[in-house]
């Protein structure tokens, strides 16, 4: 194998699993250690940078972060004492928001002279607010477009205040409108051609996937007054338009919406509340804590049933009828869902929120006007740029490639802002900045660091409760208390610092072994050279992770070299401590994505996009 160049950004920020994995690449150990410190407001800003809604993501956010985390797969089963658990970054987050000072001194301020362009948003959810709140800084006119009458989307609209309270929302989402940005509140747009007559720069359709799946069964259109549409009826709950439902309630499907749903029913009159899925538990699309967080709630989840019909009396809804099927897989892992030949199962119901899913709708986007849809009916957008055939038009969050979750909409505004901002300046939006990294040693004297490296075994600590009975009476009490400070700093200390990395100098290295005697998780071998598959199979330690690069340093003078499996390594600073020579040295990678702005718009050190 080639010597590894830690020079490339992305070696050291893949070995940052948590950030790595996170859409936007939120620097996750950074701000864990300011917590740790308590510096909240510090950690609040290194959030607002990347995610925007530090608040809102703390209690909201998939968390694609924490099945990366290292912490969730280094431990021992016996030794943790339970299942392994990644450190709580989303909660901590909220920990963050929740504990800050007044940070408004520390955000942008509207500019005083705007830069002759004007740009729009459709839609104010967390995708068009991200392209407002890096472009409005840099000078751009920006007006956003939504047909509610206050800004937030999705975020608004489908989370529930038991949740997600309003006054996080219009805290974060002011943060963004307070920087200059027009907001045209209750102005939907109905075409997207007149839109383009109105000569704006460049246009970010940011809408969403506003209309949820129906049901299409027998009864459906009969029983139609009790059946509802999930997301539909979660908006109509957020904005105060519904505020009772049925004793007897059946949700059907198997992603979070479900899970809003049958929750938001226990608090507006269901006693009787289930969750019926056509898939296993497994397999349903909803987060584990969102299932978890049902069941908590008394709300039971049946799986394997297929809807076969609404029964109704006169029109009046009276139950349904489920076939019962099972899994079963062909020889190529593919499953499919089969009649178990069990009876039809029947559930007696007074309403129905159907929640199977979400599509993206474009009436308002003529066809005629340079926009290439796909088969779906979705638009051609470029990945990486968020471009559609016609240029200055630009797509992102659920409008660009379906349903997601908001860090990857705030993902998307970002990438868009850049492209933007370098379509508006007459430059490739191919040719894309790279990200910024810096190496920083953490010695401070032969035996300590800079940086807490205890790598105890410690489990995850869990997030308090509102008392079940308060919180379901009120649908606005928040359920979930956030860590205290006290809670918060035991929770950060489980983090591993994976951003201080091990970097190895081969000229000061006398190839003692003693890092490969000390190093806890046999992760360092003095070897021969050889192709990578070879070379995993004859470390001390297997490295089976393929995804996670192995660090390989340049031929030492026995002709061996160093490799290290990063998959593994608890980044606890031994090698570097027991290294006679100051041959490994624990340096704090720190990387900077850039965002619109000069720095996206200068030529040199920039890639071009595939």
């Amino acid at each position: 194998m080639k010597p590894t160049d830690i020079r490339v950004p992305d070696y050291f920020h893949k070995v940052v699993d948590c950030q790595w994995a996170c859409p936007a690449h939120t620097p996750v150990p950074e701000y864990i250690r300011m917590i740790a410190e308590g510096r909240y407001g510090d950690a609040y800003m290194v959030n607002w940078e990347s995610n925007v809604f530090p608040g809102v993501l703390g209690r909201t956010c998939d968390r694609p972060c924490e099945p990366a985390c290292r912490r969730g797969r280094v431990e021992d089963d016996a030794l943790a004492g339970s299942k392994k658990e990644p450190v709580a970054i989303c909660r901590l987050k909220r920990v963050a928001a929740d504990y800050k000072e007044d940070i408004r001194g520390r955000l942008p301020k509207a500019p005083k002279t705007l830069n002759g362009k004007r740009i729009a948003c459709v839609g104010a959810g967390p995708a068009s607010l991200t392209v407002a709140r890096d472009l409005a800084p840099q000078g751009y006119h920006v007006t956003v477009f939504d047909g509610d009458t206050r800004a937030g989307g999705m975020i608004r609209s489908q989370i529930p205040k038991f949740r997600l309270p309003e006054s996080v929302i219009d805290e974060e989402v002011g943060y963004v409108l307070d920087l200059g940005i027009e907001f045209r509140a209750g102005q939907r747009i109905d075409s997207l051609k007149a839109l383009l007559a109105e000569n704006f720069d460049a246009i970010f359709v940011g809408s969403g996937a506003p209309r949820g799946r129906d049901l299409d069964v027998p009864g459906r259109k009969e029983a139609a007054a009790q059946i509802h549409i999930g997301i539909d009826w979660l908006s109509s709950v957020s904005f105060g338009h519904i505020e009772s439902i049925g004793k007897r309630v059946i949700v059907l499907g198997g992603g979070n919406t479900a899970m809003d749903c049958c929750r938001s029913s226990k608090r507006l009159g269901g006693d009787d509340v289930k969750v019926i899925v056509r898939s296993g538990f497994d397999e349903m699309k909803a987060s584990p804590w969102e299932k978890e967080d049902a069941q908590h709630e008394g709300i039971p989840i049946l799986n394997f049933l297929v809807p076969k019909e609404f029964l109704h009396d006169n029109g009046r809804l009276t139950g349904m009828v489920f076939e019962k099927v099972k899994a079963v897989y062909d020889d190529k892992g593919r499953r499919s869902l089969v009649p178990s030949g069990e009876p039809d199962q029947r559930f007696e119901c007074d309403d129905v929120l159907v929640a199977v899913g979400q599509e993206n709708s474009f009436p308002w986007i003529e066809r005629d006007i340079g926009i290439e849809f796909d088969k779906w009916g979705m638009p051609v957008v470029t990945p990486t740029t968020m471009q559609s055939s016609l240029p200055r038009v630009f797509f992102g969050g659920d409008a660009a490639f379906g349903p997601k979750n908001i860090i990857w909409a705030v993902a998307h505004g970002h990438d868009a802002a850049v492209s933007i901002d370098k379509f508006c300046n007459g430059e490739d939006v191919r040719v894309r900045p790279n990200p910024l990294t810096n190496l920083v040693s953490q010695k401070m004297g032969i035996h300590e660091w800079s940086y807490d490296n205890d790598i105890s075994i410690d489990r995850r600590n869990k997030v308090p409760l509102k008392d079940i009975k308060v919180a379901l009476k009120n649908i606005k009490v928040e359920v979930e208390l956030g860590f205290d400070q006290q809670l918060a700093l035991k929770e950060a200390q489980r983090c591993l610092n994976c951003d201080v990395q091990t970097v190895f100098a081969p000229k000061l290295c006398i190839e003692c072994d003693a890092c490969v005697d000390i190093c806890p998780m046999d992760c360092i071998t003095f070897t021969i050279n050889g192709d990578e598959a070879d070379l995993r199979k004859r470390l001390k330690a297997p490295a089976l992770d393929l995804a996670q690069d192995l660090y390989v340093s340049d031929v030492l003078k026995t002709e061996r070299v160093m490799v290290k499996d990063e998959d593994v390594c608890l980044h606890c600073g031994l090698c570097a401590e027991r290294c006679p020579t100051g041959a490994w040295d624990m340096q704090k990678f720190l990387l900077d994505i850039p965002r619109a702005g000069p720095s996206c718009r200068e030529h040199h050190g920039m890639k071009q996009a595939a």
